[in-house]
């Protein structure tokens, strides 16, 4: 990757939904080199993919959970099924193999705080393997511009 790369990657960033014409505006670069670089940039998987920020709240996810998850072994069987499951479930949004208290740092996104007590009980703290769950709701995220 070169600065133009880079500069195309910061845009995109910021502007998923920029146009050709307007992103090779930006970077210094005419149309079709931009569009080669992007689509370069796309195969070798630099760019993984385009998605929309959604408002959780607006679509029934109002309430932001992150739980720390911390397994009972470590063997890899054990470390597979977890896997294999928690990103089988829909409220799981992200999760994150850490080190440090916990094994696992899950991004869950749920409707409130009855739906997260159904979730937790029902759901997380029965995955494979798990030893024990510690919760932490988010009040309050500050994003980067």
């Amino acid at each position: 990757m070169d600065e133009v790369d880079r500069a195309i990657v910061a845009v995109l960033e910021q502007e998923g939904r920029i146009s050709n014409s307007e992103l090779a505006a930006r970077v210094g670069l005419s149309p079709s080199p931009c569009l080669r670089r992007v689509r370069q940039l796309e195969e070798t998987g630099v760019i993984r993919g385009y998605r929309a920020v959604v408002d959780p709240a607006a679509v029934g996810r109002g309430l932001r959970v992150f739980a720390g998850v911390r397994l009972a072994r470590h063997v890899r069987a054990d470390v597979a099924a977890f896997e294999s499951a928690v990103m089988q479930l829909a409220e799981v949004r992200a999760c994150h193999h850490i080190t440090g208290s916990f094994d696992y740092l899950l991004h869950v996104e749920v409707a409130d705080l009855a739906a997260y007590e159904d979730f937790h009980a029902s759901q997380l703290a029965s995955l494979p393997g798990v030893a024990t769950v510690n919760s932490f709701v988010i009040m309050k995220t500050l994003d980067n511009p």
